[in-house]
């Protein structure tokens, strides 16, 4: 009995890790959206889809609300958001996506955590071409039509769309038309469950299950740091 509420502890806390762990990049999104284009949702298309995100997270409005406040103040820190790119053991390319408030101290840690992981950080461009950058909007099907919504966002820079396993419409358009796409959506009154940027690998690598363990510690370790945001990577 002891090992089973020892298990379910572990778990536990493993889901608050992650959710405080989401709720952190949340917050860092909000503070550069911010900072960008000011506070309010309205005239601020960045920020008013971060918002979303973080309610499909289920963040209390009280700290979204918050961390608005707290990125309208002048002594917050400034974040840039820095791309890291690199390969894993067993060829595996992984990318990077940091909010910092240093880059010295960013580039330092990532570099260790390749290192240590049996892997090595690479210059710009050295392996983000084996990726697609996707804007991916995810909606709720109710209500909707996937063959009368596909023909209506071609023109807003539709490249695919599908669906996942829970049934939701998928909708993938080009990094440059992101802004395009979220306007037509807007302009239709269909409010995405979640809209992110997202890294999509061009071809994956078949590893084995040994192998792919080297891969998710490394992951693991890069997710932990404080300044990381999201780790991308092409294994299959």
């Amino acid at each position: 009995m002891g090992r089973i509420f020892e298990v379910r502890k572990s778990k536990m806390f493993a889901r608050y890790d992650r959710m405080a762990k989401q709720f952190t990049r949340i917050g860092k999104e909000i503070a550069i959206a911010v900072k960008v284009g000011g506070s309010e949702p309205d005239t601020n298309p960045a920020l008013r889809r971060i918002m979303q995100n973080a309610k499909s997270l289920n963040m209390p409005k009280e700290r979204i609300e918050g961390a608005i406040k707290n990125a309208m103040g002048k002594d917050t820190s400034s974040f840039d958001e820095v791309l890291y790119e690199g390969y894993g053991p067993h060829g595996i390319a992984i990318l990077v996506e940091t909010a910092t408030d240093n880059t010295t101290r960013t580039v330092a840690n990532v570099r260790t955590h390749f290192n240590k992981g049996g892997g090595a950080l690479g210059n710009s461009g050295s392996v983000s071409f084996l990726f697609n950058h996707l804007g991916v909007f995810k909606l709720s099907a109710q209500g909707l039509s996937a063959d009368e919504l596909e023909l209506e966002l071609i023109d807003a820079g539709l490249e695919e769309l599908g669906e996942d396993s829970e049934g939701n419409i998928i909708v993938h358009c080009t990094f440059t038309e992101f802004g395009n796409m979220q306007k037509a959506l807007e302009e239709r009154n269909i409010t995405p469950i979640s809209s992110e940027l997202e890294w999509m690998p061009l071809n994956t690598i078949e590893l084995t299950e040994e192998q792919s363990d080297d891969i998710f510690k490394l992951i693991e370790r890069l997710e932990q740091d404080d300044d990381v945001q999201r780790v991308f990577h092409n294994m299959a």
